[in-house]
């Protein structure tokens, strides 16, 4: 099941990654939004490489959306990371957004004391809000904004007249996600088009965890007495809650996995967070153990196939 690995580079991405990397030279502060229900997964790695060493706010937004405890957790472990101030918002409450700008201001008050407007340049993966706090900060709708991912195209630069200047750019996603936990977290909320994983796969993988970290939601929503120990047999009981039947008494598991994914995106579910800091230095080890194998066995192909050809060769 966890053989998916995302690849969703559309060309326009790439190019705006290029754009990116010749204007952060002159950029004071990078913000980079993050979906608090998914603060791993939604980082893109390439921001690290590309801010270098400039500071940097990781907004986790949709605060209102994530488990407040497992967020609190999450803001101190990426400010371990060298340069970097976290801060959990929503765009619900429009003061929360408007501190974004006071953080960016603190962390380089040389700027200010120069009579200088603080660059910054907003980051973030599609579909985490980013264009929704953008016209929050300008206070009129400059960003477009939409459920669907990779809405914003292209560059543009907004005089925020507070003293800061923002710098917005597309929503880039990078070459491949290597962790394949993180490729089915990212689909179950929404940040990839539902077109990219299997749409069942997904809700099979959600629905697993939600049952290790928060059966109750699951009972009190789906009405159930228990919770059955395996990921069919849980998302049948889902679907016979919610009358996703077809003929013969069966379940539209489709079905079923449209209803709890799109009770997870909107929140009917509850507060949830689908995954912990000490999950991901887990899943990373994995990952590159399975990166070694790979090399390892490519290797050894590799030199079967130089053997086969010296052989045919005498």
């Amino acid at each position: 099941m966890l053989n998916n690995k995302i690849q969703w580079f559309p060309g326009h991405m790439h190019k705006a990654r290029k754009e990116i990397e010749e204007v952060v030279p002159k950029i004071d502060v990078i913000i980079e939004v993050l979906d608090a229900r998914i603060p791993f997964s939604s980082e893109n790695p390439l921001i690290s490489s590309i801010r270098k060493d400039k500071p940097c706010v990781k907004v986790l937004n949709k605060r209102d959306l994530s488990d407040p405890e497992v967020t609190q957790l999450w803001i101190e472990h990426l400010e371990k990371e060298q340069g970097v101030t976290a801060m959990a918002v929503t765009t619900e409450n429009p003061e929360e957004i408007h501190k974004i700008m006071e953080v960016c201001r603190k962390l380089v008050p040389h700027r200010e004391a120069m009579g200088k407007n603080v660059r910054t340049m907003i980051m973030g993966i599609p579909n985490v809000g980013k264009s929704t706090i953008i016209n929050t900060l300008a206070g009129r709708t400059i960003a477009v904004t939409g459920n669907q991912p990779a809405v914003t195209r292209r560059q543009q630069r907004i005089n925020l007249q507070n003293g800061v200047v923002l710098s917005d750019t597309p929503g880039i996603l990078w070459p491949k996600v290597e962790n394949p936990h993180s490729g089915f977290r990212l689909a179950a909320t929404g940040a990839v088009k539902d077109t990219a994983m299997e749409y069942d796969e997904v809700a099979f993988y959600t629905v697993e965890y939600l049952a290790k970290q928060y059966p109750e939601r699951l009972k009190e929503r789906y009405k159930l007495d228990e919770l059955p120990d395996n990921d069919l047999e849980l998302m049948e009981a889902i679907g016979r809650s919610r009358g996703c039947l077809q003929a013969g008494g069966r379940i539209n598991l489709y079905k079923a996995s449209e209803i709890l994914l799109h009770e997870l995106r909107s929140g009917v579910l509850g507060q949830v967070t689908l995954e912990l800091p000490e999950m991901i230095t887990e899943e990373l080890i994995q990952v590159e153990i399975d990166a070694a194998r790979k090399e390892e066995e490519k290797a050894k192909k590799k030199e079967e196939r130089r053997k086969r050809y010296l052989k045919n060769k005498r």
